[in-house]
């Protein structure tokens, strides 16, 4: 999503933003400074993306309404556009402050498999190729022993099974594997 939206924009560079507490989603169960690696492994080496750690240097709930008031008045010149997938753009009228932040910053939505990405919030579409893949699906491949080749970068798996974040270790007999 992230470099598709860099091309298709010809944006200067795009921030991944982990956030400390999100208030839409269930905690996955993985540490704030854990998710920050793996966002660091997985953007490594791509010149034209960065680690914005705004949200979880500042702790707690992160909104993006707040975030984007930060980011504005840190870099006041900047104009930003905030990416999301299909998903998220048919519950943008849960988010907090929704009105006022689609004020700073211009929304851009990735299509995603099995939604209509319809809202009453301005979101700019880009054309994507389309990816049935969630974190969820992720989490499950590494409890089934399953590889995650070609799904995510292979630092950012490498990572994953040495720290055991989702379940055991690839090289376990099956008997053997249980969720750490």
């Amino acid at each position: 999503m992230a470099n598709e939206a860099y091309y298709a924009l010809g944006l200067d560079e795009v921030r991944f933003m982990p956030n400390a507490i999100a208030p839409h989603k269930e905690s996955s169960g993985i540490d704030t400074e854990t998710r920050v690696e793996m966002t660091r492994l997985a953007i490594e080496g791509q010149a034209h993306f960065r680690l914005e750690d705004i949200e979880v240097s500042g702790g707690g709930v992160s909104y993006t309404y707040e975030t984007m008031v930060k980011l504005l008045e840190r870099e006041p010149e900047c104009d930003f556009y905030f990416i999301i997938g299909g998903d998220m753009v048919e519950s943008l009228h849960t988010w907090h402050r929704i009105g006022e932040l689609a004020e700073l910053v211009q929304f851009v939505g990735i299509g995603r498999p099995g939604y209509i990405a319809e809202t009453d919030y301005p979101v700019m579409m880009i054309d994507s190729p389309e990816m049935h893949l969630s974190s969820t699906m992720l989490r499950e491949r590494v409890l089934a022993g399953k590889p995650l080749t070609f799904f995510v970068p292979e630092q950012v798996e490498t990572f994953i099974r040495k720290e055991r974040l989702y379940g055991p270790e690839p090289d376990a007999p099956k008997s053997q594997r249980t969720p750490s």
